[in-house]
């Protein structure tokens, strides 16, 4: 049973669904009421925006799509277009539909103002009613509305259109009612995304000038509600497998579009699409393709449109796994591009079932893991090449190492008794680590690569551990002016200061923060809670570190351990670090080692492989992490690929057997 929304989501969902009833005329007003709460609050969760037209709901495998990315924990926006729908309602009502032939022969439908309602009534009583239905019969929540409502999405009107009379004269044509989306009431889109499983809306949008609606391509609209709501996905999906070559060829997808190259490829309404993934582009950080014939699930349909273009081909793969964006719990999108481009390799590679990308070459005993993460820190913006740097989140911590070991895996000359692994763990960047339990516990190695930022002349052979503890504090009720009054946070930091001293008694090395601090207050009691984060060095003893924490519990105090990972360090006289400071010799560098302060997967590993020597090492400074200015520089890129890749020819090539057990 999922959680119940919180009344304050539950409260905005409902105000935002009133203010959408309050522009265009409600047929559907049961549909405008919030549901029955069966989502969470959770802000982080990525947001799909997918466009489909009316033959592609028609057909209804797209809604299975759509509660597959709820289950996945996504946000959906579902635009829906109405061609079909709209041909449904104008035969119903026995009128007919009118058009304008414009200069060039193209035709367009007529929208006058008395035009609209008709549009609006063709929405409501047909597309979206048959949205709502096929998708609660999956169990979603749905909010439904076409974009004018409350002015929802506004838009501004086109200039006057020129058309062609039936007798060939040039008309001039002022009271068409169409134009293009421009504004987004994104607060109000937020809640409702927030409340319910999916929002669908339809064209019209607002004109703030008054008046009628103003008709606006279905397309487009997806692209700029990408653009204003910061979505992670844009799926535009159409009849054909993504946008043709050649349009008589069903299968000449163009699989890899860079901004202006589309254009020349698509005619008919496919011009729409290309224009609206170029917008999209444009204004945002989203992933964006075209997908098809009517599904998102096959990427051997889709045509993705990359932002930026690589300066060299060996930076191609980095530049396009920095343009996936895969916020921790959303790195799906970002795993199954890399599966395939692994697999037109000829390289064995599958998505496993917590979600890491496997991908491996060779079944022989000697096993080399290279264990890099899919996922990076919250928030993205479109990567761009900046003056020679590649600038993009993750692009140092750590697809530039992830990337690194790719290239290495395809590229290895490998011995026959090799197995070299890369694996692209899920969750490395919060406190679950969900992809590094599962690498431990299902794929056993002599040796293991960790690929983190080092910078391409350092060998990191070890890190701090974590030891992560909740603390509640809680006080009767009552007026904070009161002679003695200790307020909830007044404990809290009181608990807080002596939990802190006592660990560090324990682990004087250790680094300490408090990272988050929220209050409830209640009618009986109430209670502040914060979350005390520790690094603590390797050879610091977690359980005493927890039992020293414990200590503090009372009736008033709970003390939990949300993670108590030991730190992890290797020496210098491994196999693994012997072959590194070769190849750093080879490579004219002389090496730094260090023990990092921060954390890493190495470190969930080390809990049971306690005999397999470990290091990490990947491109970029690390001081850039997690910050606005993370970039890397493709020389430094290209060094640390090089090196790694004559380190791992020198493990397999030893003539010892790796030293450890194997796991």
């Amino acid at each position: 049973m999922t959680p119940p929304i919180p009344a304050a989501a539950a409260a905005a969902a409902a105000a935002a669904a009133a203010a959408a009833a309050a522009t265009v005329p409600d047929t559907r007003a049961a549909s405008l009421t919030a549901p029955a709460p069966t989502t969470s609050l959770r802000s982080s969760r990525p947001l799909y925006v997918v466009k489909a037209g009316s033959a592609t709901l028609d057909r209804g495998a797209i809604h299975k799509e759509l509660a597959d990315l709820v289950a996945r924990g996504a946000r959906v926006l579902l635009v829906a277009g109405g061609a079909t729908g709209i041909e449904r309602h104008y035969a119903a009502i026995d009128r007919p539909m009118p058009h304008l032939r414009l200069a060039n022969g193209d035709s367009v439908r007529y929208c006058p103002p008395e035009e609209m309602t008709h549009l609006v009534d063709a929405y409501e009583r047909v597309t979206l009613p048959a949205v709502e239905r096929e998708l609660r019969a999956l169990g979603l929540s749905v909010f439904t509305s076409v974009a004018a409502r409350g002015g929802l999405v506004s838009g501004r009107a086109n200039r006057p259109l020129k058309a062609v009379s039936g007798e060939g004269r040039t008309l001039v044509v002022r009271d068409h009612r169409a134009g293009v989306p421009t504004g987004v009431d994104v607060d109000g889109l937020t809640a409702l995304l927030e409340a319910y499983d999916v929002v669908c809306l339809s064209p019209p949008v607002a004109d703030p000038a008054g008046g009628a609606p103003l008709n606006v391509d279905a397309d487009v609209l997806a692209a700029v509600l990408t653009g204003a709501l910061g979505a992670d996905h844009l799926r535009l999906v159409t009849g054909t497998a993504g946008l043709l070559t050649d349009p008589s060829v069903p299968d000449s997808t163009l699989y890899d579009a860079y901004p202006g190259e589309g254009a020349k490829y698509a005619g008919g309404r496919m011009r729409q699409k290309v224009r609206a993934a170029e917008i999209a582009m444009k204004d945002s950080g989203a992933d964006v393709a075209i997908t098809g014939p009517h599904t998102m699930g096959v990427p051997s349909g889709w045509t993705r449109f990359w932002r930026t273009k690589e300066p060299a081909a060996d930076l191609g793969l980095l530049t396009r796994v920095a343009c996936v964006p895969s916020v921790s719990r959303d790195e799906a999108e970002l795993a199954v591009y890399l599966a395939e481009w692994c697999r037109e390799r000829g390289i064995d590679a599958h998505v496993d079932e917590v979600g890491n990308l496997v991908a491996t070459r060779g079944d022989g005993p000697r096993r080399l893991l290279l264990l890099g993460h899919l996922d990076t820190v919250p928030h993205h913006w479109p990567a761009e090449w900046r003056e020679g740097e590649l600038w993009a989140r993750g692009s140092v911590d750590a697809k530039g190492s992830l990337a690194n070991f790719l290239e290495v895996l395809a590229h290895a000359d490998l011995p026959e008794d090799a197995q070299l692994r890369v694996v692209g763990a899920v969750e490395e960047e919060i406190s679950s680590s969900k992809g590094a339990f599962h690498v431990r516990d299902r794929y056993p190695a002599d040796a293991v690569v960790i690929g983190e930022p080092s910078g391409s002349a350092t060998l990191t052979l070890g890190y701090f551990g974590l030891f992560k503890l909740r603390i509640t504090a809680s006080v009767a009720s009552g007026h904070s002016a009161g002679m003695d009054a200790v307020s909830a946070p007044d404990h809290l930091i009181d608990v807080l200061g002596r939990i802190r001293a006592s660990v560090l008694a324990e682990a004087p090395d250790a680094l300490s923060a408090v990272i988050d601090v929220h209050v409830e207050n209640g009618r009986e009691r109430s209670t502040a809670v914060g979350i005390l984060n520790f690094r603590v060095p390797p050879k610091a003893d977690v359980a005493a570190l927890t039992a020293a924490a414990l200590g503090h519990a009372a009736d008033d105090v709970r003390v939990e351990v949300l993670r108590a990972t030991p730190g992890h360090a290797g020496g210098r006289s491994s196999a693994l670090v012997k072959v590194f400071t070769r190849a750093f010799a080879q490579a004219g560098i002389r090496p730094r080692f260090v023990v990092k302060k921060g954390t890493s997967d190495m470190n969930t590993l080390a809990t049971t492989w306690h005999d397999v020597p470990m290091v990490a090492y990947g491109p970029g400074d690390s001081a850039l992490d997690h910050t606005d200015e993370e970039r890397i520089d493709p020389m430094e890129y290209r060094t640390a690929r090089s090196l790694l890749a004559d380190a791992v020819h020198r493990w397999f090539t030893l003539s010892a057997a790796p030293e450890g057990g194997r796991r």
